[in-house]
């Protein structure tokens, strides 16, 4: 089925309430990952600008093959600078996650710093790879921008939490995303993401989510099938199932430790 100019698979599906799995790519360097991640089965890729090394020229790389095999390109940012996240736009991603939004100031700067006028100040600039570079005028370039673009919001503290549902309120906003690793930290129960008060964060940030029409995300949280399963039914349909280093990782150990296993002659 033909799709529309710009189209962002990973956000028409959150619109539908399904299931949209994202891997992580934090450390491969070729568009080839956007290919190995389809390849498994994953609707999107996010490029995590803030905790690894990779340049705005590999990351743009990564989004172009995505948007070619028709798989959403979607960045972690490294800051609340429009910059961050206007230029991997430009480049290509079809999506933004912002880390550490704290409350609905926060999250409406974000939302007119990607935005095109009048719903926000972004610059400019005419068609782009998002776009596949086709011929339109520039008020239909914003037109389906605006309407394209992924904006999720990081929920990544406990004031955060308290703050989930004026968040998610922002028009804009299209998804709370609670960063597990840093929440778990910042309550002091780090890792322990099945812990009772990290249970009771998540379920608050869905309902908050749920209540504004939004979308909820979790990123994390690992080959913890059952666990992973208790959030789908409270409401995340945005999972990061895992990341290249992971995958690596964890195929890698696996293989070394039946190797070892076996006898000597």
């Amino acid at each position: 089925m033909a799709t529309q100019i710009g189209e962002n698979r990973a956000k028409k599906m959150l619109q539908a309430n399904e299931l949209v799995l994202c891997m992580g790519v934090n450390q491969l360097r070729t568009p080839n990952i956007a290919m190995i991640a389809a390849a498994c089965g994953f609707d999107a890729v996010y490029i995590d600008l803030e905790h690894n090394p990779t340049s705005l020229e590999t990351a743009a790389s990564v989004c172009v093959a995505a948007l070619g095999i028709g798989i959403t390109p979607i960045a972690r940012v490294t800051s609340h600078d429009p910059h961050d996240a206007t230029r991997i736009l430009d480049c290509g991603a079809q999506g933004v996650m912002v880390p550490h939004v704290q409350n609905a100031a926060e999250a409406k700067a974000i939302v007119e710093a990607c935005l095109y006028a009048p719903r926000g100040y972004r610059s400019a600039f005419g068609s782009g790879p998002a776009l596949g570079y086709a011929a339109l005028g520039q008020g239909e370039v914003c037109r389906i921008l605006n309407e394209q673009t992924l904006l999720l919001a990081m929920i990544e503290t406990p004031e955060a939490v308290a703050n989930a549902a004026a968040i998610a309120a922002v028009d804009g906003i299209d998804g709370l995303h609670i960063g597990a690793s840093d929440l778990s930290t910042e309550m002091g129960i780090p890792g322990q993401y099945t812990h009772d008060r990290m249970r009771a964060a998540f379920a608050s940030v869905a309902q908050a989510a749920k209540a504004h029409g939004k979308a909820m995300g979790v990123g994390g949280v690992r080959q913890d099938f059952e666990f992973q399963s208790w959030l789908l039914r409270l409401g995340v349909r945005y999972l990061t199932g895992g990341s290249d280093v992971g995958y690596i990782l964890s195929a890698g150990r696996a293989d070394v430790k039946q190797l070892r296993e076996l006898p000597l002659p």
